[in-house]
This record gives structure tokens, sequence and C-alpha cells, in this order.
């Protein structure tokens, strides 16, 4: 278990040094043929294909694609991890992430796929789904959030949605993460030691690890009545953090045939400068204090 804290912590960190790398730093990981430790080479294999998301994203937006892409598993299994790796170098007006909380009690009253209608994409957009419409499938029905009849009407209906959606100019891709019983509780267990990781656990987290065996039988059942040829389920093997990130944005890239859009070579303008232009003086304890 220390072990596993202690290569859970470098991956947090991992994630921050992700975001931090300057040019030289990148050039170090992804082109120094002597740097082939198993991290540097997730490193280089995450940016480039985080350079082959840029190239998607600028071709959704010249297509004018309409993107979703749906991702569902259990507590902890690493969905927003990869959602983070997907999403770290595009352009967050092109590509964005619905997170939607409990519904309220208006829309508890509402057309069950209403609320999830409003953060579709419009064309030249990708939208992420951490959680889905398939709530209802999973925790909804083991919790006994819904009645048994809105869990049946749910099965009856979504297919037909889904359709739709695709009718419309969607392009719909599903991906479940899965995780074994031993790499759940370990994970769990990694959260309750570490403080600062405490926050994502939430008695709705807890209940689900003593109801594993219920919604084993819950994603059973979503998976025989949603996996249709139209609208499939991607299984992503999450055990491991990093090699499930990395197989799921491949297979991502591998669902849209995109090609590298040239752009138009950039130069700044000219600075404008004025004579009779002097800058005002600012107080010194307007400024945040330089502690570092």
């Amino acid at each position: 278990m220390i072990n596993r804290m202690q290569l859970d912590t470098i991956d947090s960190y991992d994630e921050e040094l992700e975001q931090e790398l300057d040019d030289n730093d990148l050039l170090e990981y992804t082109i120094n043929p002597q740097a082939n430790s198993a991290r540097v080479k997730y490193f280089r294999e995450l940016f480039r294909l985080q350079g082959e998301l840029v190239k998607l994203q600028d071709w959704v937006m010249h297509k004018n694609l309409k993107v979703v892409v749906l991702f569902e598993g259990r507590d902890a299994a690493g969905k927003g991890g990869a959602i983070k790796r997907i999403t770290q170098r595009l352009n967050p007006r092109v590509c964005r992430v619905a997170a939607l909380p409990a519904p309220n009690e208006r829309e508890r009253s509402q057309w069950y796929f209403q609320r999830y209608i409003s953060h579709l994409p419009a064309g030249g957009e990708i939208v992420l789904f951490d959680r889905s419409w398939y709530n209802r499938a999973g925790v909804e029905k083991v919790m006994g959030f819904c009645s048994e009849a809105e869990y049946e009407e749910f099965f009856r209906t979504v297919p037909e949605f889904e359709r739709m959606l695709q009718r419309s100019g969607i392009i719909l891709i599903k991906y479940w993460f899965s995780i074994t019983d031993e790499e759940q509780y370990a994970r769990f267990t990694m959260r309750i030691k570490d403080p600062l990781k405490q926050w994502k656990l939430s008695p709705m987290d807890l209940e689900s690890r003593r109801l594993w065996e219920s919604y084993t039988k819950a994603k059973e059942t979503m998976l025989e009545k949603t996996h249709t040829s139209d609208s499939p389920w991607w299984i992503v093997a999450a055990n491991d953090k990093k090699t499930a990130r990395l197989n799921c944005i491949h297979h991502l890239l591998q669902q849209i045939p995109y090609q590298e859009i040239e752009s138009e070579p950039i130069s700044l303008p000219a600075r404008v400068y004025n004579q009779d232009y002097l800058r005002g003086p600012v107080p010194k304890e307007m400024y945040v204090p330089e502690i570092y």
C-alpha cells in the first residue's frame, strides 16, 4: 500500500508537470533517445497524442463537426484523469466538459434527458460528459433514486434518443472505464489516507463501494441493453491509469477521420507608440506581496 501511495503521489505530481514543462523540457522528454524510463515514455507518447488532439480540434472546427464523448465507469476508475489529459492543450471554447450535479427539484420533474440537451455541442464543438444520462442505469438504479418504471422507460428511450442525436449530425462515442474490485479498494484506501484527496470521497462513493456487486449487475444490464451497432460502448481497461489514458486518447483519435489543417502564418503587428502617452504610477499597496 505504501508503494501504491508513492506511485499515486508521483502520478499527481506528473499532472502538474505535464502543464509546466517548457520547450527545453519537452525536447528532453520527446526527442532525447537516452531518456527511456517508463515515465519518460509515457510523457513522450502523451505529448504526441495531445498534438494529434490539437489537429483533431482544428478539423472539428474546420468541418463544423459536433462531437459528444461519454465517460462512464465506477468511482475512482480514472475518468477524470483521462478527461484532463484530453482537454489539457485544447481550446476550452471548442472542447468543454459537462459534469452535471444531481438534478434539482425542477429538473426531476422534467423529461429525463432534458437537462442534458442544453449541454450538447453546436457545430465546431466537442463536449466530454463526465458521467451522462447513463446515471439512470447506474447510480440511480442502485441507490433507488428512480422507480422501476422510470428505469425500464430509460432503456426503451435511450436507443432512440441516441439515434436522434446521430441523425442530427452528432458524432457519439461512449467509453466505460473498467477497474477490478481490488483496484477500486486500493484507490479508495489511498484517498482515505491522503489529506489532499479525501475531498474526492463522498458518502455516495463509500456506499458504492459497499454495493460493488449491485453496480456490477447494473453495468452488465446497461451494456447488454445499450451496446448497439450504431452506438457501441468501448471498454477501457483502467487498472493502470497511465496506459488507460493513452489507450483512450489513441482510440478516440481513430473514431473521427481528420487531417491537419494548414494555418496562415502568424505575425505580430507593429506596436503603436504615442509620444504623449505616460504610464501612470500604481500604488505599492495594490501589488500582491512577492513572497516567492
